[in-house]
């Protein structure tokens, strides 16, 4: 059985303007729109950042990214090229992230469920031990130096 079918929510490089989402998404969207998961905390990786659940579930926390709709029949082939792209292998121990479908918020404040990628449990256990969070949830917004 395979994934279902559920736009993606992105955060980073997949972001429109970002480096990987003309080659990994250009022609396929149908539309694009601000969106946020609740009850998450994002950390600077080497490049592209990792998005981790918060402890107890993170009320006050969120990260900040786009709501991707695909277009009717590009579902299979994008997810083939976000699973390589995130390195993910349904099931793999190795894994760096992992595919879910959680809860994202729209603009609007209505809830919708997404497809994304989480730092695989691992990695997040070593971020939240000594990672560096990126304020506001929000890879695009500008950092100090």
């Amino acid at each position: 059985m395979g994934a279902e079918s559920l736009p993606f929510f992105v955060y980073g490089t997949l972001r429109p303007g970002q480096v990987n989402h003309d080659w990994a998404l250009r022609g396929r969207t149908a539309a694009e729109e601000p969106a946020w998961l609740p009850g998450a905390v994002l950390y600077a990786g080497p490049g592209y950042p990792y998005a981790v659940p918060a402890p107890g579930g993170g009320a006050d926390t969120v990260v900040s990214g786009e709501l991707i709709h695909l277009l009717p029949g590009h579902f299979d082939a994008v997810l083939a090229v976000l699973d390589r792209l995130e390195d993910y292998a349904p099931g793999a121990p190795d894994n760096v992230y992992e595919r879910v479908a959680a809860g994202v918020l729209r603009a609007d404040g209505d809830p919708v469920r997404a497809s994304l990628y989480l730092a695989a449990a691992p990695l997040a256990a070593r971020l939240r031990a000594s990672g560096t969070v990126i304020p506001g949830g929000d890879w695009l917004a500008p950092r100090g130096t």
